[in-house]
């Protein structure tokens, strides 16, 4: 069952709205472009100096 807070909020706009904490609940990228994606689905990926880590090669799981 799902917990307003934790897994959901409503926007102003009346809009339920995924936490990132859902979504890895859930455990997979739906591919929607939602808000709060862990796996930054859809959103152009942060630079070395946004991360302040180095490249390791890792790939995005989406």
């Amino acid at each position: 069952m799902l917990q307003e807070g934790a897994d959901y909020y409503i926007n102003d706009d009346g809009n339920f709205v995924f936490t990132a904490q859902y979504h890895l609940k859930r455990g997979y990228c739906c591919k929607n472009k939602c808000l709060h994606c862990p796996w930054n689905y859809g959103r152009p990926p942060l630079t070395q100096s946004e991360t302040g880590a180095a490249d390791n090669g890792s790939t995005n799981p989406c």
